[in-house]
């Protein structure tokens, strides 16, 4: 199952200094395939190639990781994980510090990867962009507040459940979401 699996990490979990390249990072995604004391074959590395080339990163393979921008950066981390051949995406706040062009990158293949039937879940913070990135939501505050389509979960009054205690300026007036 765990195969099955890919993992976008936060940027801030990742060593920078890591002495690997951009392809070798890539190429990684392979590794779960292949089993024990296998090397990736010619076959892997132009897959892992073709990755880079769908997050606009190929022109970088021969870099050193933490020489790129964190859009860069989350780009490549992306095509590690469309490496994997995954069925379930997991991206832990991919758009954290990270540039218009590269956000943008990322939601297009995401939304590929969608229609490719995978199934993809993302933490993400900014409420502003929510209702336009994802189809679904799952609103959390310590326990869960609501899921559901966007639309329904990004209501004034869900909001004002979730965050009402932390924020007391977002309670409406006549709205009492203790009860």
């Amino acid at each position: 199952m765990e195969k099955k699996i890919a993992y976008v990490p936060q940027r801030s979990d990742i060593d920078w200094d890591f002495p690997i390249t951009v392809f070798d990072v890539v190429l990684l995604g392979t590794y779960p395939k292949l089993g024990l004391f296998k090397r990736p074959s010619k076959s892997d590395r132009e897959w892992a190639y073709e990755c880079l080339k769908t997050v606009g990163m190929e022109t970088f393979s021969n870099r050193q990781i933490g020489e790129l921008s964190g859009g860069q950066q989350q780009r490549v981390f992306l095509a590690r994980a469309l490496a994997q051949k995954a069925e379930l995406f997991f991206l832990d706040e991919p758009f954290v510090g990270i540039d218009v062009a590269s956000e943008e990158t990322i939601i297009h293949i995401l939304r590929d990867l969608k229609k490719e039937g995978k199934t993809i879940l993302v933490v993400h913070h900014d409420l502003s962009k929510a209702e336009s990135y994802f189809d679904h939501l799952l609103l959390l505050n310590k326990n869960m507040i609501q899921y559901g389509a966007s639309e329904e979960v990004l209501r004034p009054e869900v909001i004002t459940k979730a965050y009402a205690n932390q924020f007391s300026f977002l309670q409406p007036k006549g709205v009492n979401v203790t009860s």
